[in-house]
């Protein structure tokens, strides 16, 4: 696979030439007919791959594995977009939601030479062709899906869904770009797929490339019907035209009169007249003209396992359900199917398509553009080969004054925002912010300074519709999985940007999240694919503080969800203030093929960190803060306290102050941790400690009490193998919330200060008897602060307004506001 950095020589968006001549149509039926028996041949075949000899069951793969009734009709349409972007010169990528359609695209990327230019043992000959198909669904081989081996594949269709929002987040400042884009008629049914219709209201027709969605109607899913495939041209045409788009309606396959030649031409000349009318938008567009226009569609209407047996046991096959996977699963083990499999391999006449040695007739091969412009070459669908490293500020410059440990207050992600300003204005190109309308409520309103939210729909004036234009940075969609399959588009295809939501709903993404992470973790082994940018997450409005909202907004569990997969891709950083999100971020920004989750609150909270403690502290990934504990050096501590997430570190320092006050001969160790998974092995994880790196911070025979964001036995998970795991004790959310004040969220789930307190004199044998006052007036004070919540509807004053005590002397002379450390979460 070419790997230049130059996405293309086309000269794009030219109109078409008129109509195709009929040697052109026939090299499209050969291509057709090429694509659907190596397609064919990957399913069945282990051996005899251009049928030399008579099929014996020995020439049957044992285990009969993949997808067949999507598969003829992305192969009919790859030919014919070989033909259009040969003869326009137009950058194209192909996305097939129909991932099922797997050995289609090895097929057409084999055929066009790219397959075995980037696998080169898989050759041009009758060895290279048997090795195509023993590969395909086989142990040690390739999968079924249109996978990242795949040459010329962004989007794997395994979960349905996400098709049109992947295409649209690689057309995003892709102005030549097309991105030819199949929807399965059962994809069509899912929820992220019926809201992605709605791209098509956020793509600047200047600015941006141009999507061609093409619904796949082969009127099937896996045993019943598809809804879309069901209802009438009309209604269907309605629907269609109500999303914004003009369809053009197809109809090819069902008459046995038509000759495969003049359903060919018929399809040829509608697609013409597709690209046509996206070259006068774009057109138009150039001439400044980038108002939503109607942007063309193909509803695309074929028999499902077009060309395959048409009954099978007397059982109607093709233009049914009995197509969608493996039509003759006995094809080893019975003579009857067996000679089906012989006719139906036959019936594409192999010796037309391939010479004596096993080479593609020259003929067919002229079908497809050459170089990057083939669509499995284009370098569009390697993101790494386009990937440019962002133009970064130096974070630094952002920085909070901290005079002392709690000495000022940020709202953390607004100093981000300040930030990401100047991101925007450095990467005008190729960076952008997506999320579901929060970009202001998660405190990143700043960077509207330089850029809008991009919209094409219709706009009320600037009274009304604020920061909104037809070109922004800025992508806001009331839609996790419009966002998440936006980025990942963009990000696949060689650009940067993050994703900002509120924590308890990006679980909405978490299926999304999966098979991301899992192209990430495949591209890692596979030598040709180009690292891309990291898919960073900014969850913030987080569990601590969702005091109006309630319940419903408590849920710290997407880490959990993120831990699950493999260490080399996933990172979880729980910044505790102000300067140290900037550090992390600055890190996630510049990073490569990871998933970085990072947690955020947006209330104004204490800082504690200067900016240069801070890169260090991150640089760590966690560390002793010595300035809050009360160890005396040399000596091993009697407790320590642990803090992960800003909630949790500010109860801690709480906790720690009380017990400096009331019993100042405890020596009490206080560490902070920023990068979760620091607390894994080196063996499991690569930001790991070693046994002795962890031993000597956490000791291995004194209690632990860890207060941390989320679900308390995901600390436990990480710690397992630790010699002094059964001395860590876990505090965190634990499914208690409700409507209330941000200390009483965390008394809920005994996360408090005062709870702290208890587990220390519970956990330290000295203290037990002799504190046992101290013990009760920690109680009471849980008691006082409840009932203080409930009368006034605000935290007691001595929880509201507590400060570190270095930070109190500065409030105490005037020169700083000690009162500004809580606040409601607001939408």
């Amino acid at each position: 696979m070419s790997t230049t950095s130059k996405a293309t020589t086309a000269t794009s968006w030219q109109a078409g030439s008129g109509s195709v001549d009929d040697e052109t149509l026939r090299r499209i039926d050969r291509w057709w007919r090429a694509a659907n028996y190596l397609s064919v041949g990957q399913i069945y075949l282990l051996d005899n791959p251009l049928l030399r000899e008579p099929l014996t069951r020995d020439h049957v793969k044992p285990r009969l594995l993949g997808h067949w009734g999507t598969t003829p009709g992305l192969n009919f349409l790859y030919a014919h977009l070989n033909r259009a972007v040969a003869e326009r010169s137009q950058s194209t990528i192909y996305v097939t939601g129909p991932g099922h359609g797997g050995p289609g695209l090895v097929a057409s990327s084999y055929l066009d030479g790219t397959y075995s230019e980037t696998y080169s043992d898989i050759t041009e000959d009758e060895e290279g062709l048997r090795r195509l198909f023993r590969q395909f669904s086989f142990p040690g081989g390739i999968p079924s899906h249109v996978a990242p081996e795949t040459p010329g594949s962004i989007h794997e269709g395994g979960e349905l869904g996400y098709a049109l929002s992947h295409a649209y987040g690689a057309a995003f400042d892709n102005p030549d770009l097309l991105v030819a884009t199949v929807i399965g008629d059962g994809e069509a049914e899912t929820g992220p797929l019926a809201t992605s219709w709605h791209s098509n209201k956020f793509v600047n027709p200047a600015q941006d490339g141009v999507v061609l969605p093409i619904l796949h109607l082969n009127g099937y899913k896996i045993a019943n019907p598809t809804v879309l495939a069901r209802i009438s041209d009309d209604e269907l045409t309605a629907l269609m035209h109500g999303y914004g788009h003009k369809p053009h309606v197809f109809v090819g396959g069902f008459d046995p009169e038509e000759s495969h030649v003049e359903v060919h031409r018929r399809f040829a000349t509608m697609l013409d007249e597709v690209l046509d009318e996206i070259a006068e938008i774009k057109a138009r567009a150039a001439a400044g003209d980038v108002s939503r226009p109607l942007w063309p569609m193909i509803v695309f209407r074929t028999p499902k396992g077009w060309t395959g047996p048409d009954e099978i046991d007397g059982k109607k096959t093709t233009g049914s359900w009995r197509a969608h996977q493996v039509p003759l699963a006995n094809a080893r083990d019975t003579e009857e199917h067996l000679e089906v499999l012989e006719k139906w391999l036959e019936s594409y006449q192999v010796s037309e398509l391939f010479d004596a040695t096993g080479g593609l007739d020259p003929d067919i091969r002229a079908l497809a553009p050459t170089g990057d412009l083939r669509m499995s070459a284009n370098p569009h669908a390697n993101g790494g080969v386009l990937l440019r490293d962002l133009r970064l500020p130096d974070f630094r410059d952002f920085a909070v004054d901290v005079p002392t440990p709690g000495g000022s207050f940020a709202e953390a992600p607004r100093i981000l925002g300040n930030f990401l300003t100047e991101v925007v204005r450095r990467n005008p190109d190729n960076f952008r912010i997506f999320g579901p309308d929060e970009t202001a409520s998660n405190r990143l309103q700043a960077v509207f300074e330089v850029t809008d939210k991009q919209w094409n729909a219709e706009f009320y004036g600037p009274d009304v519709d604020e920061h909104m234009s037809r070109a922004g940075r800025v992508m806001e969609m009331l839609s996790e999985h419009q966002c998440q399959g936006w980025l990942e588009g963009y990000l696949l295809t060689g650009r940067h940007g993050l994703f900002t939501s509120y924590e308890a709903f990006i679980h909405i993404v978490d299926s999304m999240f999966n098979q991301h992470a899992k192209w990430l973790k495949v591209t890692n082994d596979i030598p040709w694919r180009r690292p891309i940018a990291s898919l960073n997450y900014l969850l913030s409005s987080h569990v601590w503080r969702q005091d109006h909202n309630g319940f419903s907004h408590q849920d710290p569990g997407f880490i959990d969800h993120v831990v699950n997969k493999k260490a080399e891709v996933v990172r979880v950083y729980l910044p505790p203030d102000a300067n140290t999100l900037l550090s992390t971020y600055d890190h996630c920004l510049r990073s490569r093929q990871y998933v970085n989750v990072v947690v955020s609150g947006k209330q104004p909270a204490p800082n504690f960190l200067t900016m240069e403690q801070a890169v260090a502290h991150c640089t760590r990934g966690l560390g002793i803060w010595d300035w809050a504990g009360s160890e005396v050096a040399g000596e091993k501590p009697d407790v320590v306290l642990a803090a992960a997430g800003d909630v949790p570190t500010l109860e801690v320092l709480a906790a720690a102050d009380i017990l400096r006050r009331e019993i100042p001969d405890l020596k009490v160790r206080v560490i902070n941790v920023v990068d979760l998974m620091r607390l894994q092995d080196e063996r499991e994880h690569p930001h790991g400690l070693s046994d002795k790196q962890f031993d000597g911070l956490f000791t291995a025979d004194r209690p632990v009490i860890f207060a941390y964001h989320g679900y308390p036995w995901l600390i436990h998970r990480l710690t397992y193998r630790r010699r002094g795991h059964a001395n860590i004790h876990v505090r965190g959310y634990k499914e208690e919330g409700t409507t209330t004040t941000p200390f009483d969220m965390v008394m809920l789930n005994d996360l408090d200060r005062y709870h702290l307190v208890i587990d220390v004199i519970d956990r330290v044998e000295s203290l037990g008897t002799a504190y046992a006052g101290l013990r009760q007036e920690m109680v009471d004070a849980r008691i006082r602060a409840r009932e203080y919540t409930r009368e006034h509807g605000d935290d007691i004053p001595e929880v509201r307004d507590w400060v570190w005590p270095d930070a109190q002397d500065l409030a105490d002379s005037g020169q700083v506001d000690a009162t500004a450390a809580t606040g409601g979460d607001n939408e």
